[in-house]
């Protein structure tokens, strides 16, 4: 197929245009992506603000990485019929945008919850209903929090209706039992929180109390743990708590959490 130099020129300019466009929404996208984050790192805003900078992100990220895509194939077509000088360079210019558009979209994409995957708005999961395990050192910690140790006592939840909730969504969350010396599963729950990247607030071998905080990645999120080892006769008994300081719901995230515990366990 024959082309003017007129047409290769014109299509020519054409590709340059488009490659610098993609690589221009590609990391426009992915500088509102993680401007987001980077401002609560700083300490510039808190994840209100985050939350507001990550919506566009959310909202058009897919149909800007799609347009990447798409420009970049046409730009890999346009290639081989004018074969310009620079249509390598253009090409791994265009690529090089698909691919930040395509690593922004997946950060917040991300922190969705699976498809079919509902849950519920909790943000407060303990192993023990009944008695939930109290936490002592952090309160002074959790003075500015928005959020409550008090069990049930946040965002017009109750204790009878957090129950029905936790049990529902989370029945493998119960009170664990070792045949280890209460002795030896704190010195393991230690080595847990360690393991886990937590942040050892207190420790208490007489009380059997390990209180720890744990920091999210991404927007900064503080969560506190707190857990309980009793010896009972021959056994040992483990309860954990983990709450949100922010938040109605957690997406799961603390009881992610106490599962990753007891899996070291």
């Amino acid at each position: 197929m024959d082309i003017t130099d007129a047409r290769k020129t014109k299509l020519s300019l054409s590709m340059k245009i488009a490659s610098s466009l993609v690589l221009l929404f590609g990391l426009g996208l992915a500088l509102l992506t993680l401007s987001s984050a980077a401002g609560i790192w700083l300490g510039f805003w808190d994840f209100r603000r985050g939350f507001a900078l990550l919506r566009p992100a959310n909202e058009w990220g897919d149909v800007i990485l799609w347009a990447c895509v798409g420009i970049t194939v046409t730009v890999a077509i346009a290639n081989q019929l004018v074969k310009p000088a620079n249509g390598s360079k253009l090409i791994i210019m265009a690529a090089s945008g698909t691919v930040v558009a395509a690593i922004a979209f997946y950060i917040p994409e991300s922190f969705r919850p699976g498809e079919g995957v509902n849950y519920p708005p909790i943000h407060d999961i303990s192993t023990n209903l009944i008695s939930p395990p109290e936490f002592v050192a952090i309160l002074p910690l959790r003075v500015d929090a928005a959020n409550t140790v008090i069990y049930g006592g946040s965002n017009n939840m109750t204790p009878e209706r957090l129950v029905q909730l936790t049990e529902e969504a989370y029945p493998d969350l119960v009170t664990r039992r070792y045949s280890e010396s209460a002795d030896e599963v704190f010195s393991k729950a230690l080595a847990a929180v360690d393991e886990l990247g937590w942040e050892l607030v207190d420790q208490s071998t007489d009380e059997g109390r390990i209180e720890a905080t744990d920091t999210t990645f991404w927007f900064r999120f503080k969560d506190d743990i707190v857990i309980e080892i009793n010896q009972q006769g021959s056994e040992t008994l483990v309860d954990a708590r983990s709450v949100s300081r922010v938040g109605t719901g957690d997406v799961g995230a603390n009881a992610i959490r106490l599962r990753k515990l007891f899996e070291l366990l």
